[in-house]
């Protein structure tokens, strides 16, 4: 699973790493202690999990960071806050996280607020992948995987040794099964939205 911390305070963001790897040493985690930052890696890493400070101190925070993010990227979120007002708390919850988690961190409160969220996410894929993997051929998943590297029909074809027509057919296939519609570059925004559910 890959995790984004977003904390503008990097010894707190290095706390959290760390309750984070004492859950899983596989996850794959990432820091990012400014807006910069976030939108620098974000399209590279595609986090799955986002644990996000609401106080950034920056251009944003935390909500409208994220509240921008989720236009072009699925992903699930937590917060991490010392705000515990009632306004703030919905506010947040307009963007539905899974979890929200109040200041001060300690090892308990951390592991009691983010086990839920991964939990649910690992079973969100679970179900996701197998989904897919029912619903397209091995050859249509790996053109997918193409498309989410921003290959052009051109390039899919002299990869996987096709004409340009075939690939074609292969894209309104996929488009047909995913059940996406007419808008133009539709294929290429749901791969790079589903990454995470074509690198499993």
């Amino acid at each position: 699973m890959r995790i984004l911390i977003i904390e503008d305070e990097i010894v707190i963001a290095r706390f959290i790493e760390q309750q984070v790897q004492n859950i899983s040493p596989s996850f794959e985690i990432a820091i990012a202690i400014s807006v910069d930052e976030v939108e620098q890696l974000f399209s590279d890493f595609i986090p799955q999990l986002v644990i996000c400070d609401i106080e950034l101190n920056d251009k944003l925070d935390g909500i409208e960071l994220l509240r921008q993010l989720k236009t072009s990227y699925s992903f699930e979120s937590v917060f991490i806050t010392s705000y515990k007002s009632m306004n703030m708390i919905n506010r947040a919850f307009e963007i539905e996280p899974l979890n929200y988690i109040i200041k001060p961190l300690d090892e308990n409160r951390l592991y009691a607020g983010i086990l839920p969220a991964i939990k649910k996410i690992t079973e969100n894929i679970r179900h996701s992948v197998t989904g897919i993997n029912e619903m397209i051929s091995q050859s249509e998943l790996h053109i997918l995987k193409l498309i989410a590297q921003q290959k052009t029909t051109r390039e899919i074809a002299d990869i996987l040794n096709l004409s340009p027509y075939t690939i074609k057919n292969h894209r309104h296939n996929i488009c047909r099964k995913l059940k996406l519609g007419d808008e133009t570059n539709a294929l290429l925004k749901w791969s790079l939205k589903n990454q995470h559910l074509l690198s499993q």
